[in-house]
């Protein structure tokens, strides 16, 4: 894999796969542009064009980056979710979590960027514990927060509880997310 570094007179190519890289060096005269290798200890050998791939790579923008998680407010509503998830097979994902937990907090976002990688086979929802019925908290068996959950066939299959660093939560999260889809 390479990667490059341009701008209107300079290209960097690095490569790194271990194979080096080069400084080419473009330069304008009356009879036209020419790109020069600039590598060999400042030395300019000329680069012919068939020579010279220059490619990029864009994101897929029609995929989107973040998907905002759905909000649970009562247990008839996750009644209502597991029962749509379960007509489709689907599994679905409970994040829950309280506005003052500096971790929960911190772990939504990341949460919203790994819907968006599964988007069409796993929903995300969220549960502010101090928003909803304790009836629903002890349904969902919470003691610690953050808590992600995952359910399917209306019942919760799996959970990680995320006290320690996001990247970390967010890994087990997508190994749960795989034994389940």
């Amino acid at each position: 894999m390479s990667t490059l570094v341009v701008n209107s007179h300079i290209l960097y190519h690095i490569n790194q796969s271990g194979g080096g890289g080069g400084c080419y060096v473009l330069q304008t005269t009356s009879g036209g542009c020419n790109w020069f290798d600039r590598r060999n200890n400042g030395s300019s050998k000329k680069i012919s064009k068939r020579d010279l791939r220059v490619e990029a790579f864009w994101p897929d923008m029609t995929r989107p980056t973040t998907i905002e998680m759905e909000p649970i407010n009562d247990s008839e509503q996750l009644d209502q979710i597991l029962l749509q998830a379960q007509e489709v097979s689907q599994p679905i994902l409970v994040d829950w979590m309280a506005a003052w937990c500096r971790k929960c907090i911190y772990l939504k976002p990341k949460l919203e960027k790994l819907a968006a990688e599964y988007d069409t086979k796993i929903k995300f929802y969220f549960v502010d514990v101090n928003k909803v019925p304790q009836s629903l908290v002890k349904r969902g068996n919470i003691s610690k927060m953050p808590t992600i959950q995952l359910w399917k066939d209306g019942e919760m299959k799996a959970e990680v509880i995320g006290g320690h660093k996001a990247w970390l939560v967010i890994e087990e999260v997508r190994e749960m997310i795989q034994k389940f889809i």
